[in-house]
């Protein structure tokens, strides 16, 4: 990872930990979030800029749990004709009853790449950190940064990150 990408993940993790926090009521506690529907709008590519634009991405994210891990699966096109297919796992972190930071990891089907970026194989991973806003509905708004590696898998492993904006609707 880049330092300017360590510097925004680091910078996002200490604005989000000093905020306020609304303390957690006992019914909440108690409540789990349903699956969601989740649509992202971002900027592909926007640390290297090697091949900027927009990666647009739908996920469905399930309310079973497996220990704390969430499955999800997940859908992504870029306007530079890249795309995605994956599932994998997420973890949601309450932050007082407002905020959710989740984290994830899911392994990806990559295809499109061209001479400007290719990210070197056909099996990428994704690792995701995203903080919410989750509204009375449970809907959430959130913004997440993404990095996508094929961890060595061929020679070629120039990853690339996304910043992504987050609605995720609640399907009850």
């Amino acid at each position: 990872m880049t330092r300017s990408v360590l510097k925004l993940l680091t910078g996002l993790v200490v604005a989000f930990a000093i905020l306020p926090l609304a303390p957690v009521s006992a019914q909440d506690a108690k409540k789990d979030d349903p699956a969601f529907l989740s649509f992202g709008a971002g900027f592909y590519d926007f640390n290297r800029k090697k091949e900027k634009g927009a990666e647009f991405r739908v996920e469905y994210r399930s309310d079973k749990k497996f220990g704390f891990f969430k499955p999800f699966a997940a859908g992504a096109y870029t306007s530079t004709q890249q795309g995605f297919i994956g599932a994998g796992v997420l973890v949601d972190l309450f932050l007082g009853r407002r905020f959710v930071l989740t984290p994830s990891f899911a392994p990806h089907y990559y295809w499109g790449g061209n001479n400007k970026l290719d990210l070197g194989h056909k099996v990428e991973f994704r690792s995701q950190a995203e903080i919410a806003y989750r509204f009375d509905n449970r809907a959430r708004l959130g913004l997440a940064i993404s990095h996508y590696s094929n961890a060595s898998l061929a020679d070629q492993n120039p990853g690339t990150e996304t910043l992504t904006l987050y609605y995720s609707l609640p399907l009850q």
